[in-house]
């Protein structure tokens, strides 16, 4: 038999896995599991089929197992299944590169390649800071986040990430603080962009003023928060944090893991919102997911003033075994051209006023206290129990699981981001299951 008509193998113990981010007592209890995807469904191992609301985890952007990319992959492993970035990499590593940086915002003329989100930020705060030193400014050290922001799980990411679960177990690196977040309950059931609330970037005036700008190296935000149940910016938001940045000499670095890739409706939030920063950190929908692979746009100034202006020798003693990975190089080359081929940036576009109105139109849909949205994204937030929060949020998961819907909860909320390739009729029918769940749910 192939090794691709095998039916699923189901494990007899699942007791040698540590989930990542999961009750794994809860799990292990009633598993859930996947056995196959494509385009907008997963498959379980019980052959149900699962309308995938959420892109896997915001990052199967063309829906899965799309052939351009398995082929790519495929025919990359019998080439070159490895290669080594230390000192030697291969061809295809420069024109992946190269073809990424044809679409971040002029000026981005590097990529730094590591292997997902939490190691392009973590690549992304050392480089704020090695260019720093570079220039002269080497008392530059603090790193400033913000409050529900999250940035991976490396130490460096749980430190500037304000997610209080995330950091509160863990040593955290000094020099580290935080602006407020932007989540406004005065501004419920908006449609995009809050109109009030650009005057919250004034907050890092605050730590300028506490401690010096002149020790300050970056600020890190995300320009849309996912991670803490779908946060958009307000209006002139992003644009007084970049000037606020300019006026005091401190880098601007955007993560753009769930961002980029056309969620938004081009291909950063960079372009989306007109605002450019200094580095932008990339992953998920950078390969469709399909190999893990993480990036570090930068700017000429930066590379130039790393790179450029040190003495002989390695310039950035940082780097990953697996950075430009053959095979996460040809998945990603071959998602670039799926993009482009089928306008799936644009796509969204077109879709965002539809999308708005259907998961709007449970604003008075049994628990919900709001709805959030911005390109083809969106966070229900849901009212929690008394005494039991996210408890609520679980059962609806739960629920949508059952009845053939994968949808991501964070806390009480309800994240969605499906892949771009959703129809209309789609769209209707995760809304319609979302709806449904409510009105069972306790």
């Amino acid at each position: 038999m192939a090794l691709d008509d095998a039916a699923p193998v189901l494990p007899n113990d699942l007791s040698a896995f540590w989930m990542p981010f999961t009750d794994n007592r809860g799990f292990k209890a009633g598993p859930r599991l996947l056995a196959s995807a494509k385009d907008m469904h997963y498959t379980t191992v019980d052959g149900r089929k699962l309308l995938d609301g959420t892109a896997g985890l915001w990052c199967v952007n063309a829906g899965h197992c799309r052939e351009p990319i398995v082929e790519a992959i495929r025919r990359e492993a019998g080439v070159l299944d490895y290669a080594p970035s230390f000192q030697l990499s291969h061809p295809r590593a420069f024109d992946f590169a190269q073809r990424l940086t044809a679409i971040l915002p002029a000026g981005f003329d590097h990529v730094f390649f590591g292997n997902s989100g939490s190691e392009a930020v973590d690549s992304a705060l050392k480089i704020a800071l090695a260019y720093q030193r570079a220039i002269g400014q080497g008392a530059r050290t603090r790193l400033i986040g913000r409050e529900k922001g999250y940035h991976g799980v490396g130490f460096g990411g749980i430190s500037v990430g304000g997610l209080p679960n995330n950091r509160r177990a863990f040593a955290l690196l000094p020099g580290v603080d935080h602006i407020r977040h932007t989540l406004d309950p005065e501004q419920t059931f908006v449609r995009g962009q809050p109109e009030r609330g650009a005057e919250l970037a004034e907050d890092l005036e605050r730590l300028v003023a506490l401690h010096g700008a002149d020790t300050i190296a970056a600020v890190i935000v995300e320009p849309l928060a996912g991670s803490a149940g779908v946060l958009v910016p307000p209006k002139g938001y992003l644009e007084r944090l970049r000037a606020i940045c300019d006026a005091h000499g401190i880098l601007l670095i955007f993560d753009e893991v769930i961002t980029g890739f056309g969620r938004l409706g081009a291909a950063t939030a960079a372009e989306r919102f007109g605002v450019t920063p200094d580095l932008i950190t990339l992953a998920k929908g950078l390969t469709n997911a399909s190999v893990p692979m993480g990036a570090v746009g930068v700017t000429a100034e930066i590379y130039r003033a790393v790179v450029d202006q040190a003495p002989a020798g390695i310039e950035l003693f940082h780097g990953y075994t697996y950075s430009a990975h053959p095979l996460a190089v040809a998945a990603g080359a071959a998602a670039l051209s799926l993009y482009a081929e089928e306008g799936l940036f644009q796509r969204v576009a077109a879709l965002e006023a539809r999308w708005a109105d259907a998961v709007h139109s449970l604003d008075g849909a049994r628990h919900v206290k709001d709805v959030r949205n911005l390109g083809l994204v969106a966070g229900i937030e849901l009212e929690p129990r008394g005494g039991a929060p996210g408890k609520r949020g679980a059962e609806v998961f739960q629920r949508l699981f059952e009845a053939g819907a994968l949808i991501r909860v964070t806390g009480d909320t309800i994240a969605l981001s499906p892949p771009l390739i959703i129809t209309e009729a789609q769209i209707d029918e995760l809304v319609g299951r979302i709806g449904e769940a409510l009105a069972r749910v306790a």
